[in-house]
């Protein structure tokens, strides 16, 4: 067995590995279709290696040429699919008929041209490297930036360059014919680059849905399910975030928000009403919230809002807006009469010194002061314990 012959048994192997993998992945992943296509795109272009070792065993060479060249074809193009899936970049269907069309047309006009010629192998070849530029394109345009990202437009390319490549050294040590060719040791080294930089796309590509699961994971675990906002950990976590960046423009702002009698809207209209007057809050928050604001649902019927790079002005009058929108709305199982209303404590963190968890303790205070007072209202924090030098605020 020649080590040409043996690279494409194990090329066939490899992606059948793959395609078990990806159909094993893909339904854990966001994107399931992106899974299923991938596993589809490598059992398909693995039937390349099949019609490769009829060619050596079998007559009808020509008809075993075109599949070979027709099933890898198309595996790539099913790889571009699913990268249009994954990355939300679908490819256009009249293109891929055009491509098609063709492609092989040019490979039934060029077959009985010699393999180490220049019409041979430039128009057996630029199809391929087509389709791997497209798919690089596709991750580029996405806009996505991580680390398997980028690895993985940077595997499309080399791929692409790899059978651009296979053009020249076709012409330069590649015999006349298919049997020449699989006896070349150009085959043996082409062979061998292909499998590597399949198993390198292969793995990358699974790398790339995996980081989305587990993203995807961890985002559920901080999101609260009945609200749909943040959950504490949630909120924390990204807080910190904005806070950890290495200029960050203060103030910003803390809203806390707490619903007035919910216990009495519990015990009288039920757990299902009750629900709907946290939902309705919820989006209440989130239609008057700016796009970077972090809303949250601290647990029970207490929200949190942190509005990045907004001083307590803004934190006022963006509270001010939520209730009064919310003191006006309906509820679905409470009478139609019935009107609830929220309370609201504003603190600004001024600077970096200014721990979260203080700031967010002064917005409770004042939280707690507007219930005091009568509820359905909005009070700024007293921030003099702040504004002391540290000796003197622990006197106070």
């Amino acid at each position: 067995m020649s080590g040409a012959l043996f690279l494409l048994i194990v090329n066939f192997l490899i992606a059948q590995l793959f395609c078990v993998f990806f159909l094993a992945i893909s339904g854990r992943s966001r994107v399931p279709a992106a899974g299923r296509w991938f596993a589809v795109a490598f059992a398909t272009a693995s039937l390349a290696a099949i019609f490769e070792l009829l060619i050596r065993f079998a007559d009808f060479d020509r008809l075993w040429s075109f599949g070979a060249f027709a099933s890898l074809l198309f595996g790539v193009y099913l790889i571009r699919v699913g990268i249009g899936c994954l990355y939300a970049m679908p490819v256009s269907s009249g293109a891929g008929l055009l491509l098609f069309g063709v492609s092989f047309a040019v490979n039934l006009m060029i077959y009985d041209l010699p393999r180490n010629s220049w019409g041979h192998s430039l128009g057996y070849q630029l199809p391929f490297f087509a389709v791997e530029m497209m798919s690089a394109l596709a991750v580029y345009r996405s806009g996505r930036k991580g680390a398997g990202d980028r690895l993985l437009m940077a595997l499309l390319v080399l791929t692409g360059l790899h059978f651009a490549s296979k053009s020249y050294f076709a012409v330069m040590t590649a015999g006349p014919d298919a049997q020449a060719y699989l006896s070349s040791v150009y085959a043996l080294v082409s062979q061998s680059l292909g499998a590597i930089l399949v198993v390198s796309t292969g793995l990358t590509l699974l790398a790339v849905i995996v980081t989305e699961i587990m993203d995807d994971a961890k985002s559920r675990s901080e999101i609260d399910p009945l609200s749909g906002l943040l959950n504490r950990r949630g909120f924390f976590e990204r807080v910190n975030r904005v806070l950890a960046r290495p200029i960050a423009a203060f103030p910003h702002s803390v809203i806390l928000v707490d619903l007035d009698h919910f216990k009495a809207v519990n015990d009288t209209y039920g757990h299902f009403s009750a629900d709907q007057v946290i939902v309705t809050l919820a989006q209440t928050l989130m239609e008057h919230a700016p796009s970077d604001a972090i809303c949250a649902r601290l647990g029970g019927e207490e929200f949190a809002v942190f509005l990045p790079s907004s001083g307590d002005a803004t934190g006022y009058l963006f509270a001010q807006a939520v209730r009064g929108n919310f003191s006006s709305h309906t509820f679905s199982g409470l009478p139609e009469d019935v009107r609830l209303t929220a309370s609201f404590g504003v603190c600004a963190m001024r600077n970096a010194r200014e721990p979260i968890d203080m700031i967010l303790q002064l917005a409770d205070k004042a939280l707690y002061e507007a219930k005091k007072s009568g509820r359905n209202r909005v009070v700024r924090a007293n921030r003099t314990e702040l504004e002391m030098p540290p000796a003197l605020a622990r006197q106070a």
